[in-house]
């Protein structure tokens, strides 16, 4: 762990493996998915321990609670001991049921589908 404080939040959320480079964090708290008290973020946003940090990564909102501070992105094991996931179960059901739900997909380069093509994408059973 490190020694210091307080850290960028850019550079925690890379560090602990929330977004695989640090760009990535960087531009999430640009565009405003990375949340602190209900408020975005930038990515100089200093961040101290015992902070709820909201993550809005697809269709789901996480939460994470700092554990520990680290600048340097390390084993996953250091990661997970400087965070807590402590996301509500409702999030998490909005994950699953996102992934479950059968989409009609076309191989790329077939054209337009056909009259029969679309009413056969609009038999999928939900």
């Amino acid at each position: 762990m490190s020694s210091t404080q307080i850290i960028r939040i850019d550079k925690w959320l890379w560090a602990v493996r929330i977004y695989k480079t640090r760009s990535m964090a960087t531009d999430a708290c640009h565009s405003g998915k990375v949340k602190i008290g209900g408020k975005s973020v930038k990515p100089s946003r200093q961040i101290r321990i015992g902070e709820i940090i909201s993550v809005q990564k697809d269709y789901v909102k996480r939460q994470y609670k700092v554990l520990g501070l680290i600048e340097k992105r390390g084993s996953a094991k250091i990661a997970s001991e400087n965070v807590e996931d402590i996301t509500p179960e409702e999030e998490l059901i909005k994950l699953k049921t996102a992934t479950s739900i059968p989409v009609a997909k076309r191989e790329k380069g077939k054209g337009r589908p056909t009259k029969k093509e679309r009413r056969q994408m609009g038999n999928i059973k939900w």
